[in-house]
C-alpha cells in the first residue's frame, strides 16, 4: 500500500514563508516523480511544482522565485519551500507521486495566507 502523508501547512501572513512535507511509504520513492498541486476553494487542483528522479525541476509561472520544489532520497520525502507567500497562494496543497505509470495522492495540507 503506497501512502503519501503531507504535513506543514498553516495560516500566515503576507510576505511569510512555509515549509510543506510529504513523506511517502509502499512504493520505489527514488524512481518516482513527485509533485505538488493546490486547489483553492471553488476551483480545479493545479499544478506547482514537480521533481524527477533525475532532480529536474518545473515549476508554474506564479511561483518561480518564490517556490522550491526538493526531494530527499534518503527519507523518501518530497518538500515544497513557500517563500513570499501571497494571498493567491492560500489553497489546499497536495503531494502527487508519480510511480509505475499510477498517481497515488496524499490527503492535502491546507495554507492560508492573509493579506
Amino acid at each position: 500500500q503506497v501512502y503519501l502523508v503531507e504535513s506543514g501547512g498553516g495560516s500566515v501572513q503576507a510576505g511569510d514563508s512555509l515549509r510543506l512535507s510529504c513523506r511517502t511509504s509502499g512504493m520505489n520513492f527514488k524512481i518516482a516523480r513527485m509533485s505538488w498541486y493546490r486547489q483553492a476553494p471553488g476551483k480545479q487542483r493545479d499544478l506547482v511544482a514537480s521533481v524527477s528522479s533525475d532532480g529536474t525541476t518545473n515549476y508554474t509561472d506564479s511561483v518561480k522565485g518564490r517556490f522550491t520544489i526538493s526531494r530527499d532520497n534518503a527519507w523518501n520525502t518530497v518538500f515544497l519551500q513557500m517563500n513570499s507567500l501571497k494571498f493567491e497562494d492560500t489553497a489546499d496543497y497536495y503531494c502527487q507521486a508519480t510511480w509505475e505509470s499510477r498517481n497515488f495522492w496524499g490527503q492535502g495540507t491546507q495554507v492560508t495566507v492573509s493579506s
